[in-house]
């Protein structure tokens, strides 16, 4: 789960590309990195660990010269979230190109070993996204042009969808060319396209999410297509093109959980109404397996799950109250790196208003249930402050399966649901009671906002991988990267790993 964004303008970009990513900042936490292509050719790059206000300071932004760039923010699906391996990446050859991405390619070993013996190319990092900027440039150089349109980007895309599997967004600049952006043939991980008019002509957007265009006053064009890929260039033009030979739109049920924002439209689809449905069918279920239930007050815990929440409350005639009040300064805990640290900040992040709670039975509802930690001690809070009873609700399915899409689920032996019953699942968090969504209720949450949506990606809920290539082998190699004994173990990086955010300026070289 990472952020890109995009925008070819008829004015400086860096203002616009750093409010994007202030807005898209809920996509990741741990580094943030803008380039941007001035007139003479130059590339202009700031990167660095942290937040977009913290990364990016006045000097660096007057640096960031050019009407045309991308951005990114970053959150690490794998390894420690100090590895430094901030976006966008960049090669200078062909032509000068830069690249950020969202998502995991499940081939990326084979790949990196593939781009050393056969393309000949160095790969610097334990980056996917530096293994699909190298194969893009490859397929570009391959063509053997010393200049390049529209028609030779995607043709580039069609053979980067034939090499690559897996889940990826994905926004690269050719300089002196223009901005692709472009996206799996499952059409997993989430990018739109938008236009803005002014007074010089029109400036196009690409992005993770529609909230960025709507900050930036830009309007929605669409979403890019599974296997499409735009190119819009340095003069404006725009460019279209299926790029796969079979796409299908399988969008991720997770999105709509809890990675995007509420006031985010993906796929067509409201992300604000498919909340309220999740809660409609959870409060339908609450009726069919707890008919005589005796529940008091409906408390969401903060912030993901109030959509869903308010709408339960309606349906079940239940008072709904704000129980918790959420330090805003804190991180989110889905996303950090390491057990130790997401048990502390739960305490830091949340507190209990004691007078919502004492002496009533609290239905507690979240968006969905991980490794069951934070469930656990937001239940044992609720207890301390005075909770007769306390049953959970999550708006999503049980999630058994690790995510291998570009979502950083922990490993399955870490899931509090994987090999366990709901029963035991609800002794494990300290509910007296637990209710999940029906998986088939959450695609139909989503579904109604797009007719179209035929396929989803539920791996995390069914364990079903859509790109058809995810063994027990992989698997195990997931587990061996992202559990929390692997990212404690590799979160020890030199001083100069870590600050790998200087500003560097590139000549073109194309």
């Amino acid at each position: 789960m990472c952020g890109i964004v995009g925008i070819v303008g008829k004015k400086a970009v860096n203002e616009s590309i750093y409010e994007a990513l202030t807005v898209l900042q809920h996509r990741g936490q741990d580094a943030a990195g803008i380039m941007t292509s001035s007139k003479d050719g130059r590339l202009h790059l700031r990167k660095g660990n942290g937040l977009v206000r913290d990364v990016f300071r006045t000097r660096d932004m007057i640096e960031l010269k050019g009407k045309m760039g991308i951005g990114h923010v970053r959150y690490p699906t794998a390894g420690c979230a100090s590895s430094a391996e901030a976006q966008p990446f960049y090669v200078n050859s062909p032509y000068g190109i830069s690249l950020a991405h969202n998502g995991n390619l499940t081939n990326f070993e084979q790949l990196k070993q593939d781009l050393f013996r056969e393309d000949l190319r160095h790969i610097n990092t334990q980056s996917d996204s530096e293994v699909l900027l190298n194969v893009f440039a490859h397929e570009l150089q391959s063509q053997g042009k010393l200049s390049i349109n529209h028609e030779d980007v995607f043709k580039a895309v069609t053979n980067v969808h034939k090499r690559c599997r897996g889940a990826y967004a994905v926004v690269a600049m050719i300089t002196g060319y223009g901005i692709v952006g472009f996206r799996d043939p499952y059409g997993i991980r989430p990018v739109i396209v938008g236009k803005r008019e002014t007074k010089k002509g029109t400036e196009y957007m690409i992005a993770s999410e529609s909230v960025a265009l709507d900050v930036l006053g830009f309007e929605l064009i669409r979403d890019i297509l599974p296997g499409e890929a735009v190119f819009i260039d340095r003069d404006g033009n725009f460019f279209s093109q299926q790029c796969a030979d079979n796409p299908v739109r399988s969008t991720c049920l997770f999105e709509f959980v809890y990675l995007a924002r509420p006031d985010s439209i993906i796929d067509d689809v409201s992300v604000y109404k498919a909340r309220l449905r999740m809660g409609d069918h959870l409060a339908a279920k609450i009726q069919r397996v707890y008919p005589d239930n005796d529940i008091d007050v409906v408390i969401p815990i903060p912030d993901t799950s109030r959509t869903s929440a308010l709408q339960l409350a309606n349906e079940l005639g239940i008072k709904y109250r704000e129980g918790f009040i959420k330090n805003r300064y804190i991180g989110r805990t889905f996303i950090m790196p390491g057990q130790k640290e997401r048990k502390k900040s739960v305490r830091q992040k949340l507190n209990a208003i004691d007078l919502e709670f004492s002496g009533k039975n609290v239905l507690l509802v979240d968006d969905s249930i991980v490794r069951g930690t934070t469930s656990m001690q937001i239940i044992q809070m609720a207890r301390e402050a005075g909770a007769n009873k306390v049953y959970f609700a999550s708006a999503a399915p049980a999630v058994r399966y690790p995510n291998v899409y570009g979502i950083d689920m922990p490993s399955a032996s870490e899931l509090v649901a994987h090999d366990r019953s709901v029963e035991e699942i609800a002794e494990v968090i300290g509910a007296d009671w637990l209710v999940y969504q029906d998986l088939d209720d959450l695609k139909d949450c989503v579904g109604k906002g797009n007719p179209d949506l035929t396929a989803y990606d539920a791996s995390v809920f069914n364990g079903e991988y859509l790109t058809g290539d995810i063994d027990k082998r992989y698997l195990d190699y997931v587990e061996s990267r992202r559990n929390d004994d692997a990212k404690h173990n590799g979160s020890d990086v030199s001083s100069a790993e870590a600050n790998n955010s200087e500003l560097i300026g590139l000549h073109n070289n194309g």
